[in-house]
């Protein structure tokens, strides 16, 4: 069993979703919203309840549960406004450094990515993101747009976490086979290569 987070960065509101991977299921755990603005807060301010908000949700499954954890967030979009993409992206470092602070690893999707995982569709809008993520985890609620955000976000390095173990499972044992076969693995200039069987096991 895994924990994913998936963090939806924003300088007044970072959504943020945590799902359980179990055999071959995902299970919903938690979902929600770190409300980062206050009126007459300063940007300092924000930055410092969202590294509080993020550590606070990480140190709360870290002592009640020894499952092993990983988290992802969203990559920073290029905004048409320079003032909006700098305030983003010091929210989006202000949760990174929070998950890091708490030994995480840190993986970045962009948000075609997260669509395409979550929904097969890069280009899918947020009603429709919302949708799937319900479809997914199987909840009767539908999340808030900012949670629903972080879910996908997880979703999406959920299954590419698992799809990279399956290959570097299946290429530990095509090496296996290879090695004790003797054959199926070319050496050029160093370096060794996949043999088209090889390739097709993988697939």
């Amino acid at each position: 069993m895994t924990i994913f987070i998936g963090i939806d960065p924003g300088s007044r509101l970072t959504g943020y979703g945590i799902i359980r991977h179990t055999g071959d299921k995902l299970e919903y755990l938690d979902a929600g919203t770190i409300h980062a603005y206050g009126q007459g807060e300063t940007m300092p301010e924000r930055l410092k309840r969202i590294f509080a908000g993020v550590s606070r949700i990480v140190e709360h499954y870290q002592k009640y549960t020894d499952e092993p954890m990983s988290a992802a967030i969203e990559q920073v979009f290029m905004a048409s406004n320079p003032d909006t993409a700098l305030k983003l992206g010091q929210a989006r470092g202000s949760a990174i450094a929070a998950l890091v602070a708490k030994d995480l690893s840190v993986e970045e999707y962009t948000a075609r990515q997260i669509k395409q995982a979550v929904c097969g569709y890069g280009a899918a809008d947020k009603e429709q993101v919302q949708a799937m993520v319900m479809r997914l985890l199987n909840l009767s609620v539908n999340p808030q747009a900012d949670a629903a955000d972080g879910l996908a976000c997880a979703i999406c390095h959920a299954y590419h976490s698992l799809t990279l173990n399956k290959l570097l499972v299946g290429a530990a044992g095509v090496g296996s086979s290879s090695t004790n076969s003797g054959s199926g693995r070319s050496k050029k200039k160093g370096r060794w290569r996949l043999s088209e069987a090889d390739l097709g096991n993988l697939r």
